[in-house]
């Protein structure tokens, strides 16, 4: 296996080049940029590609990105400090193939690795808990579990209609409306009307093209 390293940290990078070459995988490239990162990974195209998360000039979730949009196939880690449950999504989300932490010990770092070549994502068993959770967490955020009627409700709001507009489609009071409102804004965790009409369609709760009322 050939893997290229990425972190700012010289030390932390040759201590980790030292401990895979131990463990028999080539380390064919190191370099402590997030800009050096993607350059060699698209110019050597290692099998495996280890990024620190933090990078002063280009974050490792940056550097999976631009890697992943040039090259789909690439496989890259992501290193961290800090284990942090919005940033697991987001190298998920990026196409990231794995995200362990820097505590990790020699052992089990050698084995999560290895398990990329099973076609194993390289995460430990405390983290795939997480991410699961995370996920669950982020699917009730993205849906709120509204009601039919609260969803119907957020799609006038999307369509640009007035509370009293709202009230005579649904054949409700005004006040009706404004307690589905207030229901609507927290399930979904924003501030305003148009906070949840703008999460509404980003996440596809509804569909956009009808004409305000």
């Amino acid at each position: 296996m050939k893997l290229l390293v990425a972190d700012d940290h010289t030390l932390f990078r040759d201590g980790l080049a030292t401990l895979l070459e131990a463990a028999g995988l080539q380390v064919i490239s190191q370099v402590g940029l997030g800009e050096a990162a993607v350059t060699a990974a698209l110019a050597l195209r290692p099998d495996v590609i280890l990024v620190d998360m933090s990078m002063p000039d280009l974050s490792g979730l940056e550097a999976l990105r631009r890697i992943r949009a040039a090259w789909p196939e690439a496989q890259v880690v992501v290193l961290t400090d800090a284990e942090d449950d919005t940033e697991l999504l987001d190298v998920v989300d990026a196409g990231g193939r794995g995200y362990l932490s820097k505590n990790l010990n020699a052992e089990e770092f050698i084995r999560m690795l290895h398990g990329l070549e099973r076609g194993e994502a390289a995460m430990t068993r405390h983290t795939t808990g997480r991410l699961l959770n995370a996920l669950s967490h982020a699917q009730r955020r993205t849906t709120g579990h509204l009601t039919e009627r609260e969803v119907e409700l957020l799609r006038l709001i999307v369509e640009g209609c007035s509370n009293r507009h709202i009230a005579q489609v649904l054949q409700v009071s005004e006040n009706t409306v404004k307690y589905h409102i207030k229901n609507i804004l927290q399930k979904l965790a924003v501030q305003n009307r148009t906070e949840a009409a703008t999460h509404a369609i980003r996440v596809g709760l509804v569909r956009t093209g009808a004409t305000p009322g």
